[in-house]
């Protein structure tokens, strides 16, 4: 794996990839001297695809007394190595993968490591070993079975015999979705959720850590239909969505040290949640939600379209109604921007009742004419609060977009980087198309003069709150 020279020269204009990232390959190939350093396009679960950097060799093993050189493909995102990499396993023809605690069935690797990333203290070295450390225990590769039967499609008709009901199709996927954290608004979401009518199974988790627990023993005495309750985040597994509504609030005098609770929190159970439902849409209502969006995206390893916020979209659809009842404006609009005081309205360019698929929605420049409307309807939805109940429903609105793959447009707390001239790492509220492969971001637009300026501010001032906070 050769970083100097030409191929560094390549790697920094083409991936601008940092003096950090050069020095932590020089150290990889210190250790690991078989390495090598390739490019390639990896594919996003929602199937979009990037050029990225991947690392490619042979891990020794020593697995049951013997000595075995396990295949593995670690891809390297932008930010590395302040990220962690996605860790594949490479089986061969021969080779079929073994499911386990630290792959899944795709063959991608989970590990402590990768979930507690925490940079220059954990580095790709120490998590090698790790993952040789792991697969000692409990090997991740196998031979192919002999004879004409590929035991992947064994494994594969044998779990659709299993499935509950009995008669559900082995392709048909299961509408499971978990709340997790009791409380208020834990309750109002599991209720809004029910009453929507989706769900085939309901998770609802009381997180012990969580100052917003209670509430699941009432649940639990007057049980319903199709909702179980847990205090084990293994229960969640296999979710289609993933609801994080707990908050962890402490006496800290700081605001900094308040929100760095919530982040101490969900350390121990973001992670946990990804590697039981790694195909799940996270949506994070969690407050700062955010800050806590991010904490969560960085936190789990999911891409970024599969971990979201429920940011602006309850004030989006107040939005919607105060420009269609009160005003007569028949277009769809959103707010975006940081989920406080600092929002901006913006409006689509096609009316709601137009012919024009909704994929092909896009944001109205802002203009002379448009901005006092948003304005005059922003006022009317200034004094409704933001009640358990009503950020509830919103949450099963957009549990509904995905669960139904209604490719509906939200504005959902998402990263917002490279977008509206957003410099900076951060999550903020923007229109997103949504549905079961994640969320995408609406092409941007031209904001007015003050409206860029909100949202510079709010992204700069996100920025540095991250930058306090130990993820």
């Amino acid at each position: 794996m050769d970083v100097s020279s030409e191929n560094k020269q390549r790697i920094l204009s083409k991936y601008k990839f940092h003096d950090v990232a050069i020095e932590e390959l020089r150290k990889i190939h210190l250790v690991y001297p078989d390495m090598q350093l390739l490019t390639g396009t990896y594919t996003f679960t929602d199937g979009t695809q990037k050029d990225l950097l991947k690392l490619i060799g042979n891990l020794p093993v020593t697995y049951d007394g013997r000595s075995y050189n396990f295949p593995i493909l670690l891809w390297l995102m932008d930010s590395f190595p302040f990220t962690p990499p996605i860790c594949m396993l490479r089986p061969t023809s021969a080779m079929v993968i073994r499911e386990g605690r630290h792959v899944d069935a795709q063959g991608r690797i989970y590990l402590p490591g990768l979930h507690n990333w925490d940079h220059p203290k954990t580095n790709v070295v120490s998590l090698l070993a790790e993952m040789s450390s792991e697969f000692q225990q409990e090997a991740p590769l196998s031979s192919k079975a002999s004879g004409d039967e590929d035991p992947q499609k064994l494994l594969a008709s044998i779990s659709s015999l299993q499935k509950e009901g009995g008669v559900r199709h082995h392709d048909e996927p299961v509408n499971k979705v978990s709340v997790i954290g009791g409380g208020d608004l834990g309750m109002a979401t599991v209720m809004s959720i029910l009453a929507k009518g989706m769900v085939d199974k309901l998770v609802f988790i009381d997180v012990a850590e969580s100052s917003t627990k209670g509430g699941s023993g009432d649940l639990e005495m007057f049980s319903l239909p199709k909702v179980e309750v847990s205090k084990d985040l293994s229960a969640s597994a296999g979710s289609r969505v993933v609801v994080v509504t707990a908050n962890a609030w402490s006496d800290e005098q700081s605001y900094v040290s308040v929100v760095q609770t919530n982040v101490d929190m969900y350390r121990g159970i973001i992670p946990t949640l990804a590697r039981h439902s790694p195909n799940a849409v996270m949506l994070i209502a969690s407050q700062p939600v955010d800050i806590m969006t991010h904490v969560a995206w960085r936190q789990s390893g999911l891409p970024p379209t599969h971990v979201i916020g429920a940011g602006c979209n309850l004030d989006s659809e107040r939005l919607c109604q105060a420009l269609d009842i009160n005003l007569n404006i028949h277009k769809r609009a959103w707010v975006l921007g940081e989920q406080s005081g600092s929002k901006v309205a913006v409006m689509s360019n096609v009316g709601i009742g137009s012919s024009q698929a909704s994929q092909r929605m896009q944001i109205a420049p802002s203009s002379s004419a448009s901005k006092p409307l948003l304005e005059r309807a922003l006022d009317m939805t200034k004094n409704r609060g933001q009640r358990s109940w009503s950020v509830g429903l919103s949450l099963a609105d957009i549990t509904h977009t995905v669960l139904r793959d209604r490719n509906k447009v939200h504005s959902i707390s998402t990263l917002a980087q490279g977008w509206g001239g957003v410099v900076s790492e951060v999550f903020l509220s923007l229109p997103c198309l949504l549905g079961s492969k994640g969320s995408m971001r609406l092409a941007g637009t031209s904001l007015g003069t003050e409206d860029h300026a909100t949202l510079q501010t709010s992204a700069s001032d996100l920025s540095n709150l991250m930058a306090k906070l130990r993820l």
